[in-house]
């Protein structure tokens, strides 16, 4: 393992630029999964990392030296850092001082939507985003399609929000919507205050493709105009509308629930 003390060390000012910097991040590729259970779930769901970094007073703690174990057996490089230049890294107060620097998955877009699947136009907050796919990776969806102009999927608030969901799934970014849409051999559906026909009444026993939009302005008229159902979410006309992550996990458990009484 690998000792920096310097905050002038080479590695140490590109360790902080990538947890600093967006931009840096797009540039080099990279990202970084900081906490215990991203990098516990990295090591079960993927590979190894590029570079494991830890703080010098976790080395001995238990679950951190485990993921430093097997990073070096799978030939990882290993950093320890003096707990005050670790801090200047991580995001996560009073945590376990332990983070990944791993390449940003670039993945081949198939060729049309056919599979259970969620589309995000526009989606601004981080939480929400993170939300979101841990909801969509717990019913067993496997891929998501981001707009361009929606926050990044892999950026390290968003990783935490998602709590190892990305791991499971298929993250498509700066995506074409109204291409994908009108290409889609599936249904397309959408949440709308302005239908009578409820979640539960609508026939989720089958893949579906669910579009979801920006927090305020919901989504685009060009897109909600492609969506072959739209369905509402029965609720007291005291609240106006429901956070845009949980009207998600409303729907996507839905689905779950009727394809499971379909098999009984």
């Amino acid at each position: 393992m690998k000792q920096i003390t310097s905050r002038d060390n080479a590695l140490y000012k590109e360790l902080k630029q990538l947890a600093a910097s967006a931009s840096a991040r797009k540039k080099a590729g990279k990202t970084i999964l900081d906490g215990v259970h991203l990098c516990q779930a990295f090591l079960q769901h993927r590979a190894a990392p590029e570079i494991c970094v830890v703080s010098d007073h976790c080395i001995e703690h238990a679950e951190v030296a485990e993921i430093l174990a097997r990073c070096e057996k799978q030939g990882a490089q290993s950093i320890s850092l003096p707990e005050n230049l670790y801090q200047a890294l991580s995001q996560v107060e009073n945590g376990i001082g332990v983070l990944f620097v791993i390449a940003t998955p670039q993945l081949e877009m198939p060729l049309t939507l056919s599979v259970n699947a969620v589309v995000l136009d526009n989606l601004q907050d981080p939480g929400n985003l993170g939300s979101i796919l841990r909801s969509a990776a717990g019913a067993g969806i496997t891929q998501v399609y981001c707009s361009v102009g929606s926050a990044s999927a892999w950026s390290p608030k968003v990783l935490r929000a998602g709590m190892g969901a990305h791991f499971l799934l298929e993250i498509f970014e700066g995506v074409n919507l109204h291409a994908l849409l009108s290409d889609a051999t599936i249904p397309i559906l959408a949440t709308s205050s302005h239908t009578k026909t409820t979640i539960y009444q609508s026939d989720l026993n089958r893949p579906v493709a669910w579009l979801f939009g920006h927090e305020g302005q919901g989504v685009d008229p060009e897109l909600m105009a492609m969506a072959n159902e739209t369905v509402t979410i029965p609720q007291t006309a005291e609240i106006e509308s429901l956070n845009v992550a949980a009207s998600a996990a409303i729907c996507f458990f839905e689905q779950v629930r009727q394809q499971i009484v379909a098999k009984e």
